[in-house]
C-alpha cells in the first residue's frame, strides 16, 4: 500500500532547522508518529512529499518557513499589562510567568493561544504569539514504517486511532 488519502501511515523522522542543523524533533520506530493523511492537520507541503511512498521507503526533503509555519509576523508580538497575570494578592505569579514561559491566553473573541514570555518589564508583559517554529525552515529524514486503509471510524472520526481503537 502506498501513502494517499484515507491511509494511516507511521512514521519515523528527525526534523532540523535547514539553517543551522539544530535538531527540533525527533520520533523512533518504537514511537513512531501516525496519521490519517489528508485528513489531519499535517503540514500540506509535508504530505505532498511523502504521497505515494510505501512502508520501507525513505523520505529526506526540505520545506520553506512560508510553507510550514509562515514566516514571523511582528504583529503576533504583544504587550499585555501586568495586571493581566496578578493573583489574588495582587501579585505576579513568578513560577509561572518569566522569560522563556510558554502561557497559554485566550483572546478577546475567546480564541484560545499560546504565547512565549519574551521580556517582563515594569507594568508590561511581552508575548510572542507566533507559532514556535515560524521562520524556521524544516528539513525531514525519515522512513515510511507502515501504510494501511484506514478503518470507517477512522475516517468519520478524522483521525487514526492506533492499535487498540478508539472510545469517545
Amino acid at each position: 500500500m502506498t501513502v494517499d488519502i484515507n491511509m494511516v501511515v507511521s512514521l519515523k523522522y528527525k526534523l532540523t532547522n535547514q539553517q543551522t542543523g539544530e535538531t527540533i524533533e525527533e520520533t523512533a520506530a518504537d514511537r513512531p508518529m501516525q496519521f490519517l493523511y489528508g485528513i489531519e492537520r499535517i503540514i500540506p507541503t509535508f504530505e505532498e512529499n511523502i504521497h505515494g511512498l510505501k512502508a520501507g521507503d525513505s523520505f529526506d526533503f526540505g520545506i520553506v518557513s512560508s510553507d510550514a509555519y509562515g514566516d514571523r509576523n511582528e504583529t503576533q508580538i504583544a504587550h499585555i499589562p501586568v495586571s493581566v497575570f496578578e493573583v489574588e494578592d495582587g501579585k505576579m505569579n513568578e513560577q509561572e510567568v518569566y522569560v522563556g514561559a510558554l502561557l497559554p491566553m485566550t483572546d478577546s473573541e475567546g480564541n484560545h493561544l499560546r504565547g512565549k514570555v519574551m521580556d517582563i518589564t515594569e507594568g508590561m508583559v511581552v508575548m510572542d504569539f507566533n507559532h514556535p517554529l515560524a521562520g524556521t525552515d524544516l528539513h525531514f529524514v525519515g522512513e515510511i514504517l507502515e501504510v494501511r486503509a484506514a478503518t470507517e471510524e477512522e475516517i468519520n472520526h478524522g483521525h487514526s486511532h492506533g492499535a487498540h481503537g478508539h472510545h469517545h
